[in-house]
């Protein structure tokens, strides 16, 4: 399973917002985290996000049995380890 974790603040609203409405994820608020979590692989589109690169860069704040493959100017994708 691939499980990563996403600070709860605005900057971050769409890159949740866009995770959530994706088949196969599960978004659950944990602390002022967002567990973010998909079977084998979740993958993030950043221009769907609206997410500004500064932010996007920054977005991912921990790993969970999990590995990043992916994480440029287009896309992040978090696959289990």
């Amino acid at each position: 399973m691939a499980r990563f974790y996403v600070l709860d603040v605005p900057e971050n609203e769409g890159v949740v917002d866009v995770v959530s409405a994706t088949d196969g994820v599960e978004v659950v608020r944990v602390g002022p985290y967002y567990r973010i979590t998909g079977d084998d692989e979740v993958e993030v589109d950043r221009r769907a996000t609206g997410a500004r690169h500064a932010v996007w860069y920054s977005s991912i704040a921990g790993l969970e049995g999990s590995k990043i493959v992916q994480h440029d100017k287009d896309a992040l994708r978090v696959v289990s380890r």
